[in-house]
Protein backbone atom coordinates (compact mmCIF):
# COMPACT_ATOMS: atom_id res chain seq x y z
CA UNK A 1 0.00 0.00 0.00
CA UNK A 2 2.75 2.25 0.96
CA UNK A 3 4.32 1.90 -2.49
CA UNK A 4 1.26 2.66 -3.98
CA UNK A 5 1.09 6.08 -2.25
CA UNK A 6 4.36 6.89 -3.31
CA UNK A 7 4.20 6.21 -7.18
CA UNK A 8 0.55 7.80 -7.02
CA UNK A 9 2.58 11.05 -5.19
CA UNK A 10 5.29 10.70 -8.01
CA UNK A 11 2.72 11.18 -10.82
CA UNK A 12 0.88 14.07 -8.96
CA UNK A 13 4.55 15.81 -8.87
CA UNK A 14 5.26 15.65 -12.35
CA UNK A 15 1.91 16.57 -13.44
CA UNK A 16 2.01 19.63 -11.32
CA UNK A 17 5.48 20.26 -13.13
CA UNK A 18 4.17 19.82 -16.41
CA UNK A 19 1.04 22.41 -15.68
CA UNK A 20 3.92 25.36 -14.81
CA UNK A 21 6.10 24.38 -17.80
CA UNK A 22 2.77 24.14 -20.16
CA UNK A 23 1.53 27.59 -18.28
CA UNK A 24 4.93 29.51 -19.94
CA UNK A 25 4.75 27.69 -23.16
CA UNK A 26 7.51 25.67 -22.33
CA UNK A 27 5.85 22.79 -24.58
CA UNK A 28 8.54 20.22 -24.69
CA UNK A 29 9.67 20.26 -21.03
CA UNK A 30 5.63 20.03 -20.28
CA UNK A 31 6.04 16.77 -22.38
CA UNK A 32 8.64 15.13 -20.63
CA UNK A 33 7.15 15.79 -17.58
CA UNK A 34 3.57 14.44 -18.44
CA UNK A 35 5.12 11.73 -20.03
CA UNK A 36 7.10 10.54 -16.62
CA UNK A 37 3.97 11.02 -14.54
CA UNK A 38 2.06 8.50 -16.72
CA UNK A 39 4.89 5.80 -16.31
CA UNK A 40 4.31 6.45 -12.62
CA UNK A 41 0.25 6.12 -13.02
CA UNK A 42 -1.15 5.54 -16.40
CA UNK A 43 -4.65 6.45 -15.11
CA UNK A 44 -3.44 9.68 -14.14
CA UNK A 45 -6.46 11.10 -16.10
CA UNK A 46 -5.53 14.84 -15.45
CA UNK A 47 -2.25 13.63 -17.06
CA UNK A 48 -3.39 12.55 -19.62
CA UNK A 49 -5.80 14.97 -20.88
CA UNK A 50 -2.98 17.80 -19.96
CA UNK A 51 -0.61 16.22 -22.58
CA UNK A 52 -3.63 15.91 -25.32
CA UNK A 53 -3.78 19.93 -24.65
CA UNK A 54 0.29 19.94 -25.11
CA UNK A 55 0.32 18.22 -28.37
CA UNK A 56 -2.55 20.18 -29.74
CA UNK A 57 -1.12 23.54 -29.13
CA UNK A 58 1.93 22.25 -31.01
CA UNK A 59 -0.33 21.38 -33.85
CA UNK A 60 -0.34 17.35 -33.43
CA UNK A 61 -3.78 16.72 -33.40
CA UNK A 62 -3.52 12.78 -34.01
CA UNK A 63 -1.22 12.37 -31.34
CA UNK A 64 -3.52 14.68 -28.79
CA UNK A 65 -6.50 12.83 -30.09
CA UNK A 66 -4.84 9.25 -28.93
CA UNK A 67 -4.23 10.87 -25.30
CA UNK A 68 -7.50 11.67 -24.98
CA UNK A 69 -9.32 8.49 -26.08
CA UNK A 70 -7.07 6.66 -23.75
CA UNK A 71 -8.38 8.84 -21.03
CA UNK A 72 -11.91 7.86 -21.70
CA UNK A 73 -11.25 4.55 -22.28
CA UNK A 74 -9.89 4.76 -18.17
CA UNK A 75 -12.84 6.97 -17.15
CA UNK A 76 -15.75 7.03 -19.65
CA UNK A 77 -18.02 9.46 -17.47
CA UNK A 78 -17.52 13.35 -16.25
CA UNK A 79 -13.97 13.15 -18.22
CA UNK A 80 -13.13 16.17 -19.83
CA UNK A 81 -11.46 14.10 -22.44
CA UNK A 82 -15.13 13.74 -23.55
CA UNK A 83 -15.70 17.67 -24.88
CA UNK A 84 -12.03 17.70 -26.33
CA UNK A 85 -13.48 14.98 -28.70
CA UNK A 86 -16.74 15.92 -29.13
CA UNK A 87 -15.55 19.33 -30.52
CA UNK A 88 -12.82 18.10 -32.77
CA UNK A 89 -15.86 16.18 -34.06
CA UNK A 90 -18.43 18.41 -34.15
CA UNK A 91 -15.93 20.82 -36.50
CA UNK A 92 -14.52 18.04 -39.56
CA UNK A 93 -14.22 21.16 -41.75
CA UNK A 94 -11.13 22.39 -39.05
CA UNK A 95 -10.06 18.12 -39.03
CA UNK A 96 -9.70 17.90 -42.92
CA UNK A 97 -7.72 21.33 -42.69
CA UNK A 98 -5.77 19.69 -40.45
CA UNK A 99 -4.89 16.18 -42.24
CA UNK A 100 -4.92 18.65 -45.74
CA UNK A 101 -1.95 20.43 -43.41
CA UNK A 102 -0.35 17.10 -42.32
CA UNK A 103 -0.41 15.79 -46.29
CA UNK A 104 1.10 19.08 -47.73
CA UNK A 105 3.74 18.62 -44.95
CA UNK A 106 4.93 15.05 -45.83
CA UNK A 107 4.39 16.45 -49.99
CA UNK A 108 6.92 19.10 -48.72
CA UNK A 109 9.03 16.71 -47.58
CA UNK A 110 9.48 14.84 -50.31
CA UNK A 111 10.17 17.56 -52.46
CA UNK A 112 13.18 18.11 -50.16
CA UNK A 113 14.46 14.68 -51.16
CA UNK A 114 14.69 15.59 -54.85
CA UNK A 115 16.16 18.56 -53.72
CA UNK A 116 13.08 20.91 -54.65
CA UNK A 117 13.62 23.20 -51.82
CA UNK A 118 11.63 26.03 -54.02
CA UNK A 119 8.27 24.19 -54.01
CA UNK A 120 8.49 22.87 -50.45
CA UNK A 121 8.83 26.56 -49.54
CA UNK A 122 5.50 27.22 -51.40
CA UNK A 123 3.98 23.93 -49.90
CA UNK A 124 5.18 25.21 -46.34
CA UNK A 125 3.55 28.76 -46.89
CA UNK A 126 0.28 27.44 -47.34
CA UNK A 127 0.94 24.56 -44.16
CA UNK A 128 1.51 27.28 -41.67
CA UNK A 129 -1.40 29.54 -43.19
CA UNK A 130 -4.18 26.28 -43.26
CA UNK A 131 -2.47 25.28 -39.73
CA UNK A 132 -1.02 28.19 -37.49
CA UNK A 133 -0.01 25.77 -34.72
CA UNK A 134 1.76 23.34 -36.64
CA UNK A 135 5.83 23.66 -35.20
CA UNK A 136 6.96 21.05 -37.25
CA UNK A 137 6.37 23.11 -40.26
CA UNK A 138 7.87 26.52 -38.69
CA UNK A 139 10.92 24.16 -38.09
CA UNK A 140 11.39 22.79 -41.84
CA UNK A 141 10.06 26.31 -43.04
CA UNK A 142 13.15 28.17 -41.66
CA UNK A 143 15.90 25.65 -41.97
CA UNK A 144 14.79 26.04 -45.55
CA UNK A 145 15.28 29.66 -45.09
CA UNK A 146 18.71 29.05 -43.72
CA UNK A 147 19.56 26.88 -46.58
CA UNK A 148 18.81 29.29 -49.59
CA UNK A 149 20.06 32.18 -47.48
CA UNK A 150 16.90 34.04 -47.06
CA UNK A 151 18.12 35.43 -43.39
CA UNK A 152 15.32 37.74 -42.76
CA UNK A 153 12.30 35.17 -43.71
CA UNK A 154 13.68 32.67 -41.52
CA UNK A 155 14.42 35.04 -38.55
CA UNK A 156 10.27 36.18 -38.46
CA UNK A 157 9.71 31.96 -39.09
CA UNK A 158 11.56 31.23 -35.88
CA UNK A 159 10.24 33.99 -33.79
CA UNK A 160 6.63 32.34 -34.32
CA UNK A 161 7.76 28.27 -33.72
CA UNK A 162 10.13 29.97 -30.58
CA UNK A 163 6.42 31.71 -29.45
CA UNK A 164 4.65 28.24 -29.99
CA UNK A 165 7.35 25.89 -27.94
CA UNK A 166 9.81 28.10 -26.04
CA UNK A 167 12.52 25.55 -25.12
CA UNK A 168 12.51 23.33 -28.30
CA UNK A 169 15.92 21.78 -28.98
CA UNK A 170 15.25 22.31 -32.65
CA UNK A 171 14.24 25.89 -32.60
CA UNK A 172 16.54 27.25 -30.01
CA UNK A 173 19.67 25.30 -32.59
CA UNK A 174 18.40 27.33 -35.58
CA UNK A 175 18.26 30.81 -33.55
CA UNK A 176 21.66 30.12 -32.08
CA UNK A 177 22.76 29.43 -36.21
CA UNK A 178 21.07 32.68 -36.94
CA UNK A 179 22.91 34.34 -34.23
CA UNK A 180 26.66 33.20 -35.77
CA UNK A 181 25.95 33.83 -38.96
CA UNK A 182 24.79 37.18 -38.23
CA UNK A 183 27.77 37.86 -35.66
CA UNK A 184 30.36 36.70 -38.72
CA UNK A 185 28.59 39.22 -41.25
CA UNK A 186 28.72 42.32 -38.91
CA UNK A 187 32.75 41.14 -38.54
CA UNK A 188 33.77 41.07 -42.22
CA UNK A 189 31.77 44.64 -42.08
CA UNK A 190 33.99 46.23 -39.86
CA UNK A 191 37.05 44.72 -41.63
CA UNK A 192 36.15 46.57 -44.63
CA UNK A 193 35.30 49.87 -42.99
CA UNK A 194 38.68 49.97 -41.84
CA UNK A 195 40.42 49.64 -45.24
CA UNK A 196 40.40 53.01 -45.77
CA UNK A 197 43.77 55.29 -47.91
CA UNK A 198 45.30 57.52 -45.60
CA UNK A 199 45.63 60.93 -46.72
CA UNK A 200 48.31 64.18 -45.73
CA UNK A 201 47.41 67.95 -45.67
CA UNK A 202 49.31 70.74 -45.93
CA UNK A 203 48.80 74.76 -45.64
CA UNK A 204 49.81 77.02 -48.56
CA UNK A 205 49.14 80.36 -47.92
CA UNK A 206 45.17 80.56 -46.93
CA UNK A 207 44.95 77.22 -48.56
CA UNK A 208 44.55 73.99 -47.38
CA UNK A 209 45.86 71.20 -49.83
CA UNK A 210 44.73 67.20 -49.20
CA UNK A 211 46.39 64.64 -51.22
CA UNK A 212 46.98 60.70 -51.00
CA UNK A 213 50.23 60.10 -48.59
CA UNK A 214 53.59 59.74 -51.19
CA UNK A 215 53.88 56.15 -51.33
CA UNK A 216 57.31 54.09 -50.56
CA UNK A 217 57.67 53.87 -54.49
CA UNK A 218 57.73 57.56 -55.23
CA UNK A 219 60.41 58.46 -52.49
CA UNK A 220 62.57 56.04 -53.87
CA UNK A 221 61.84 57.93 -57.74
CA UNK A 222 63.21 60.74 -56.06
CA UNK A 223 66.59 58.75 -54.75
CA UNK A 224 66.89 57.48 -57.86
CA UNK A 225 66.65 60.78 -59.55
CA UNK A 226 69.76 61.83 -57.79
CA UNK A 227 71.53 58.76 -58.44
CA UNK A 228 70.60 59.07 -62.05
CA UNK A 229 71.98 62.55 -62.20
CA UNK A 230 75.28 61.19 -60.22
CA UNK A 231 75.79 57.73 -61.46
CA UNK A 232 74.18 57.60 -64.80
CA UNK A 233 71.22 55.92 -66.34
CA UNK A 234 72.60 52.55 -66.49
CA UNK A 235 73.86 51.99 -63.06
CA UNK A 236 70.14 53.23 -61.98
CA UNK A 237 68.17 51.24 -64.37
CA UNK A 238 70.88 48.15 -62.15
CA UNK A 239 69.67 49.62 -58.84
CA UNK A 240 65.69 49.39 -60.12
CA UNK A 241 66.01 46.35 -61.30
CA UNK A 242 68.06 44.60 -58.50
CA UNK A 243 67.18 46.33 -55.75
CA UNK A 244 62.98 47.96 -55.87
CA UNK A 245 61.27 45.45 -57.78
CA UNK A 246 62.29 42.63 -55.58
CA UNK A 247 60.62 43.91 -52.93
CA UNK A 248 57.51 45.26 -54.79
CA UNK A 249 57.06 41.72 -55.68
CA UNK A 250 57.62 40.57 -52.63
CA UNK A 251 54.92 42.98 -51.08
CA UNK A 252 52.34 41.85 -54.41
CA UNK A 253 52.72 38.35 -53.43
CA UNK A 254 52.46 38.91 -49.87
CA UNK A 255 49.19 40.83 -50.31
CA UNK A 256 48.31 37.83 -52.96
CA UNK A 257 48.79 35.21 -50.68
CA UNK A 258 46.66 36.86 -47.93
CA UNK A 259 43.58 37.42 -49.93
CA UNK A 260 43.91 33.67 -51.09
CA UNK A 261 43.84 32.65 -46.63
CA UNK A 262 41.11 35.06 -46.61
CA UNK A 263 39.12 33.61 -49.70
CA UNK A 264 39.98 29.99 -48.49
CA UNK A 265 38.69 30.66 -44.95
CA UNK A 266 35.51 32.07 -46.49
CA UNK A 267 35.05 29.30 -48.32
CA UNK A 268 35.60 26.61 -45.65
CA UNK A 269 33.52 28.74 -43.37
CA UNK A 270 30.37 28.78 -45.91
CA UNK A 271 31.33 24.91 -46.65
CA UNK A 272 30.80 23.97 -42.65
CA UNK A 273 27.64 25.83 -42.81
CA UNK A 274 26.23 24.07 -45.90
CA UNK A 275 27.00 20.38 -44.86
CA UNK A 276 25.50 21.29 -41.20
CA UNK A 277 22.10 22.33 -42.35
CA UNK A 278 22.37 20.07 -45.19
CA UNK A 279 23.03 17.55 -42.32
CA UNK A 280 20.03 18.77 -40.74
CA UNK A 281 17.86 18.66 -44.02
CA UNK A 282 18.79 15.58 -44.23
CA UNK A 283 17.73 14.43 -40.59
CA UNK A 284 14.20 15.47 -41.30
CA UNK A 285 13.82 13.55 -45.09
CA UNK A 286 14.88 10.56 -42.64
CA UNK A 287 12.20 11.25 -40.66
CA UNK A 288 9.51 11.71 -43.66
CA UNK A 289 8.40 7.66 -43.51
CA UNK A 290 8.77 7.46 -39.63
CA UNK A 291 6.27 10.42 -39.17
CA UNK A 292 4.24 9.02 -41.78
CA UNK A 293 4.28 5.74 -39.84
CA UNK A 294 3.14 7.65 -37.12
CA UNK A 295 0.37 9.01 -38.31
CA UNK A 296 -1.00 5.94 -39.70
CA UNK A 297 -0.70 4.35 -35.93
CA UNK A 298 -2.21 7.09 -34.35
CA UNK A 299 -5.20 7.23 -37.03
CA UNK A 300 -5.55 3.14 -36.71
CA UNK A 301 -5.05 3.23 -33.08
CA UNK A 302 -8.28 6.15 -33.04
CA UNK A 303 -10.13 3.95 -34.91
CA UNK A 304 -9.87 0.54 -33.17
CA UNK A 305 -10.74 2.54 -30.03
CA UNK A 306 -13.82 3.96 -31.31
CA UNK A 307 -15.00 0.72 -32.79
CA UNK A 308 -14.17 -1.53 -29.48
CA UNK A 309 -16.35 1.51 -27.24
CA UNK A 310 -19.54 1.54 -29.78
CA UNK A 311 -19.32 -2.59 -30.35
CA UNK A 312 -18.76 -3.21 -26.58
CA UNK A 313 -22.26 -1.09 -25.79
CA UNK A 314 -24.38 -2.99 -28.11
CA UNK A 315 -22.29 -6.01 -26.75
CA UNK A 316 -23.97 -5.53 -23.41
CA UNK A 317 -27.40 -4.20 -24.92
CA UNK A 318 -27.76 -6.87 -27.34
CA UNK A 319 -29.24 -4.83 -29.32
CA UNK A 320 -27.01 -5.75 -32.82
CA UNK A 321 -26.46 -9.06 -34.61
CA UNK A 322 -23.83 -11.04 -35.00
CA UNK A 323 -22.66 -10.32 -38.39
CA UNK A 324 -23.10 -6.13 -37.68
CA UNK A 325 -20.60 -6.70 -35.19
CA UNK A 326 -18.58 -8.72 -36.56
CA UNK A 327 -18.11 -6.95 -39.47
CA UNK A 328 -17.09 -3.83 -37.20
CA UNK A 329 -14.46 -6.23 -34.83
CA UNK A 330 -12.65 -7.32 -38.12
CA UNK A 331 -11.31 -3.92 -38.71
CA UNK A 332 -9.78 -3.53 -34.95
CA UNK A 333 -5.79 -3.66 -34.98
CA UNK A 334 -6.14 -5.50 -31.55
CA UNK A 335 -2.04 -4.64 -31.32
CA UNK A 336 -2.71 -0.80 -30.83
CA UNK A 337 -5.07 -1.05 -28.02
CA UNK A 338 -4.04 -0.72 -24.61
CA UNK A 339 -4.81 -3.09 -21.53
CA UNK A 340 -8.20 -2.43 -21.30
CA UNK A 341 -9.25 -2.04 -24.64
CA UNK A 342 -8.10 -5.58 -25.37
CA UNK A 343 -9.90 -6.63 -22.49
CA UNK A 344 -12.86 -5.84 -23.94
CA UNK A 345 -11.83 -6.95 -27.33
CA UNK A 346 -11.08 -10.44 -26.06
CA UNK A 347 -14.37 -10.36 -24.17
CA UNK A 348 -16.35 -9.57 -27.12
CA UNK A 349 -14.61 -12.00 -29.78
CA UNK A 350 -14.09 -14.78 -27.69
CA UNK A 351 -17.71 -15.05 -27.35
CA UNK A 352 -19.30 -13.60 -30.56
CA UNK A 353 -16.67 -15.02 -33.08
CA UNK A 354 -17.39 -18.72 -31.65
CA UNK A 355 -21.05 -18.91 -32.22
CA UNK A 356 -20.42 -16.75 -35.01
CA UNK A 357 -18.34 -19.41 -36.49
CA UNK A 358 -20.44 -22.23 -36.04
CA UNK A 359 -23.17 -20.76 -38.21
CA UNK A 360 -20.78 -19.87 -41.06
CA UNK A 361 -19.59 -23.02 -40.94
CA UNK A 362 -22.35 -24.64 -41.39
CA UNK A 363 -24.19 -22.61 -43.66
CA UNK A 364 -20.71 -23.06 -46.00
CA UNK A 365 -21.52 -27.10 -45.60
CA UNK A 366 -24.77 -26.47 -46.77
CA UNK A 367 -23.95 -24.15 -50.21
CA UNK A 368 -21.01 -27.09 -50.70
CA UNK A 369 -23.41 -29.72 -50.84
CA UNK A 370 -25.46 -27.87 -53.37
CA UNK A 371 -22.19 -26.55 -55.65
CA UNK A 372 -23.09 -23.08 -54.17
CA UNK A 373 -19.04 -22.44 -54.07
CA UNK A 374 -18.81 -18.84 -54.05
CA UNK A 375 -20.67 -18.19 -51.05
CA UNK A 376 -19.21 -20.89 -49.61
CA UNK A 377 -15.71 -19.42 -49.89
CA UNK A 378 -17.39 -16.34 -48.86
CA UNK A 379 -19.05 -17.67 -45.56
CA UNK A 380 -15.62 -19.89 -44.68
CA UNK A 381 -13.09 -16.77 -45.51
CA UNK A 382 -14.99 -14.78 -42.79
CA UNK A 383 -14.70 -18.09 -40.58
CA UNK A 384 -10.71 -17.80 -41.15
CA UNK A 385 -10.65 -14.67 -40.26
CA UNK A 386 -12.12 -15.12 -36.95
CA UNK A 387 -10.71 -18.42 -35.91
CA UNK A 388 -8.02 -20.02 -39.08
CA UNK A 389 -8.40 -23.05 -36.91
CA UNK A 390 -11.65 -23.78 -36.50
CA UNK A 391 -12.95 -27.55 -35.64
CA UNK A 392 -9.56 -28.48 -35.73
CA UNK A 393 -8.68 -27.45 -39.23
CA UNK A 394 -12.16 -28.86 -40.86
CA UNK A 395 -13.57 -25.42 -41.91
CA UNK A 396 -9.84 -24.63 -43.25
CA UNK A 397 -10.25 -27.88 -45.64
CA UNK A 398 -13.24 -27.41 -46.85
CA UNK A 399 -12.04 -23.89 -47.77
CA UNK A 400 -9.57 -25.27 -49.94
CA UNK A 401 -11.86 -28.05 -51.38
CA UNK A 402 -14.40 -25.12 -52.30
CA UNK A 403 -11.51 -23.43 -53.90
CA UNK A 404 -10.62 -26.35 -55.68
CA UNK A 405 -14.07 -26.97 -56.86
CA UNK A 406 -14.95 -23.80 -58.42
CA UNK A 407 -11.38 -23.65 -60.43
CA UNK A 408 -8.98 -21.57 -58.05
CA UNK A 409 -6.36 -24.00 -58.15
CA UNK A 410 -3.91 -21.26 -56.61
CA UNK A 411 -5.84 -20.81 -53.54
CA UNK A 412 -6.48 -24.31 -53.40
CA UNK A 413 -3.17 -25.71 -53.20
CA UNK A 414 -2.57 -22.74 -50.49
CA UNK A 415 -4.90 -23.39 -48.19
CA UNK A 416 -4.06 -27.38 -48.77
CA UNK A 417 -0.56 -26.91 -47.89
CA UNK A 418 -1.60 -24.68 -44.68
CA UNK A 419 -3.50 -27.41 -43.27
CA UNK A 420 -0.85 -30.18 -44.41
CA UNK A 421 1.42 -28.08 -42.12
CA UNK A 422 -1.23 -27.54 -39.09
CA UNK A 423 -2.80 -30.36 -39.09
CA UNK A 424 -1.05 -33.27 -40.80
CA UNK A 425 -3.52 -36.12 -38.89
CA UNK A 426 -6.85 -34.74 -40.03
CA UNK A 427 -9.53 -36.75 -41.58
CA UNK A 428 -10.43 -35.89 -44.85
CA UNK A 429 -12.35 -38.77 -45.56
CA UNK A 430 -15.82 -37.82 -44.82
CA UNK A 431 -15.78 -34.51 -46.81
CA UNK A 432 -14.71 -35.90 -49.81
CA UNK A 433 -16.59 -38.51 -49.79
CA UNK A 434 -19.89 -36.59 -49.42
CA UNK A 435 -18.79 -34.12 -52.42
CA UNK A 436 -18.67 -37.16 -54.43
CA UNK A 437 -21.85 -38.40 -53.92
CA UNK A 438 -23.75 -34.59 -54.48
CA UNK A 439 -22.01 -34.37 -57.55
Amino acid sequence: MEYTKKLVYQSNYWYNDGLKRARIRDMSGAIGSLKKSLQYNSENIAARNLLGLVYYGRGEVGEALVEWILSKNFQSHENIANYYIKKLQENPTELEKVNQAIRKFNQSLDYCYQDGEDLAIIQLKKVVDAHPTFLKAYQLLSLLYIHTQQYGKAKHTLKAAHKLDTTNDITLRYMHEMNELRRKRAIKQAEKKEEKPQTVTYNIGNETIIQPASSGVKENAGLMTVINIIIGIVVGVAVMWFLIMPAVNRSTADRTNKQVREFSDRIAEQEAQISALQTELESYRATSEETENAQQTAKSTLDSYEIVLSMYDHYLNQDMSDSAMVEELLKVNADSLGTLGREQFDTMTGDIYSRYSEVLYSTAQENFQVANYADAITNLSTVMQMNEGYDDGQAMWLLAQAYEASGDTENANTWKQKVEENYPDIDTSGQTEDTGEEQ
